[in-house]
């Protein structure tokens, strides 16, 4: 279960496995500002400060140039986190919605803690399992 880190805040998001950054924020009762919703008005890139993603589907240039994929410019309705990221939003920030929604990141968060206590009690990795 991937994260997504928001800098400075240090709110921590649980995506499913696949689940887009945008999706993961909305999921879990943040908004963020949002265009198209299918990579064609880069109204919500976001840097990525660390950690690897990848898009699920292809993004023109016009959208995102050569030099934004090299310098961690994520297009946040496509992508997808491949390990935990930390991103850090474009003029502001993130603001909680949902309380609801929130509650249920809580609960994933919580069965992910306790998941990898699990795994270290039995020193096993996920992939043993």
């Amino acid at each position: 279960m991937p994260t997504v880190t928001i800098h400075p805040t240090g709110e921590v998001i649980y995506l499913e496995p696949g689940e887009t950054v945008l999706s993961g924020l909305y999921k879990a009762g943040f908004a963020y500002t949002v265009g198209c919703r299918r990579g064609g008005c880069a109204i919500c890139k976001v840097d990525c400060r660390s950690g690897q993603f990848r898009y699920d589907h292809p993004v023109a240039d016009t959208v995102l140039t050569e030099d934004e994929h090299l310098d961690g410019t994520c297009l946040t309705c496509r992508a997808v986190p491949d390990t935990d990221i930390t991103i850090e939003l474009r003029g502001e920030n993130v603001r909680l919605v949902n309380t609801f929604l929130h509650m249920i990141n809580d609960k994933a968060r919580q069965r992910a803690e306790a998941n990898a206590a699990a795994r270290l009690m039995a020193g096993t990795t996920p992939k043993e399992q």
